[in-house]
């Protein structure tokens, strides 16, 4: 079965997303990310070691959602078939080098989530059950006043990952059984509603709970495979390394007069795949960071503890897919017939027999389930932002019960140009959000020299909205109460 749009409909969608993601939100994403980079000195590299000393003290809450949960329900949508497949894509469209301009992403891309995750927890509202909520919305109509550019945000969001992405991962889940175990796709889209209903009836709260559990057990079993490899392979990982670095900047290639294209496409390929996969400056992890109860008790810090969901993502599970890929030697990346998933299946098999491909088999499930659940909980806060206190019930209820049928949707059909369409809503968010972050980004500067100054005076950072008296006629009172 195949689901698709109108012709005329698809070549303006693609032509959109040529130019989003061709051009205008790679310059941007890497050009905010560097400004956010030089205006902080640095953050994610000045600050490296304290993102863990917090991350210590992370999993306190009270009856709310905490730092760590929320570090993990981001890392839920974060992590996901991109770091297996979108790895794979991009070594094999750019080469090895790639991967190192995908580092390179992530480097700048850490500073961007400092700000929009501390825009976040600065603007946003009380629940009233004990949790929180926020993210780009919120802030865009509380701290730049345009409640229409915030409407405008919301739909896209909902759009592309409250609705189309989460069909898209249940597609995945649903390929990796049938080929796998030979289990029929429907089977795996009812097994899948089974266990999905409950978490997302619970709501955040829930979601938060089960992110918590099976995020970071996921991300140890695959980095220990990958460490697996590198010790069978460890004499190797040298020219591994090399093989990175010179790509990236074309020496391989050099001799062969094909430098400049070269270059070019590990360029292009590293970026915008290490910006599918670690979300920095999307829009989408600023939802979830906003559902924490802080400690310390500032937005900052809550900024630095999402900047470490970039690093974990691409410069920690995105490497291991990587090491995976290029160890098993150059020989693999020369077919032209075997991209995507089939790659990285392929590579792990070669290291350590049959079972490697049953085991990324596996990996999808649990990453792929997680950001379904993940990308589920963005949309209800944007769908409870759109709807308001009095139709927020009635109409999450509808949501849900949407997200339940694309679910089962994604698992048996193609969806086609459908995909395509939910990658412009997400560059339209990405475009919106940036935009928003960098005339907000006072605010978030200010925020961390105040942090900055509290700690270097020794005290536990405390955020106060009096002290910034602008900021303290837009945020809740509730949520920031005037110290």
């Amino acid at each position: 079965m195949d689901f698709s749009l109108p012709e005329f409909f698809t070549s303006l969608v693609d032509s959109g997303n040529g130019l989003l993601w061709g051009s205008v939100l790679i310059y941007l994403l890497i050009g905010a990310g560097l400004y956010f980079t030089v205006m902080t000195r640095g953050i994610q590299f000045r600050y490296f070691g304290h993102m863990f000393k917090l991350l210590r003290h992370s999993r306190s809450s009270g009856d709310g959602i905490s730092s760590f949960q929320a570090l993990s329900t981001s890392l839920a949508a974060r992590v996901g078939t991109g770091n297996l497949a979108g790895v794979a894509v991009a070594i094999s469209l750019g080469g090895p080098g790639a991967v190192f301009w995908m580092w390179m992403t992530a480097l700048v891309g850490m500073a961007t989530s400092f700000v929009e995750s501390t825009l976040a927890q600065a603007y946003k509202t009380d629940h009233g059950d004990g949790t929180f909520r926020g993210g780009p919305a919120r802030y865009i109509e509380r701290g730049l006043g345009m409640r229409w550019l915030a409407i405008a945000f919301s739909v896209c969001l909902i759009i592309a990952f409250g609705l189309a992405f989460n069909s898209v991962q249940a597609n995945s889940i649903a390929q990796a059984m049938e080929q796998a175990f030979s289990i029929p796709t429907w089977i795996v889209g009812v097994v899948l509603i089974v266990i999905v209903t409950p978490i997302i009836f619970g709501g955040l709260k829930s979601i938060a709970r089960v992110a918590e559990l099976v995020v970071p057990l996921m991300a140890l079993l695959y980095l220990l495979l990958a460490l697996l490899v590198v010790g069978l392979n460890l004499g190797e990982l040298p020219a591994a390394i090399g093989t990175i670095v010179k790509s990236a900047f074309g020496l391989e290639q050099a001799a062969g007069g094909a430098l400049g294209y070269a270059v070019s496409q590990a360029i292009i390929n590293g970026i915008q795949r290490g910006l599918f996969s670690n979300e920095a400056g999307m829009g989408s992890a600023p939802n979830a960071a906003a559902t924490a109860t802080t400690k310390p008790d500032h937005p900052a810090s809550q900024g630095f503890i999402q900047m470490l969901g970039v690093f974990l993502d691409t410069l920690v599970i995105c490497t291991a897919t990587a090491s995976i890929i290029i160890m098993a030697g150059p020989e693999l990346l020369q077919n032209d017939d075997v991209n995507g998933i089939q790659l990285t299946q392929m590579a792990l098999t070669q290291h350590v027999g049959d079972w490697g491909g049953m085991f990324i088999a596996i990996a999808i499930l649990l990453f792929a389930f997680t950001s379904v659940i993940a990308n589920y909980s963005y949309g209800e806060s944007n769908v409870e932002y759109l709807a308001g206190p009095r139709h927020a019930a009635r109409v999450i209820l509808i949501y849900r019960l949407a997200v339940l049928a694309m679910v089962m949707i994604g698992s048996v059909a193609s969806l086609g140009a459908i995909w395509n369409f939910a990658d412009l809503s997400m560059g339209m968010m990405a475009l919106i959000n940036l935009i928003a972050i960098l005339l907000l980004s006072p605010v978030a500067f200010a925020l961390f020299r105040d942090y900055d100054r509290q700690l270097k005076a020794g005290k536990e950072p405390v955020f106060d909205p009096s002290q910034f008296p602008r900021l303290s006629q837009q945020v809740d009172h509730k949520a920031w109460p005037k110290r």
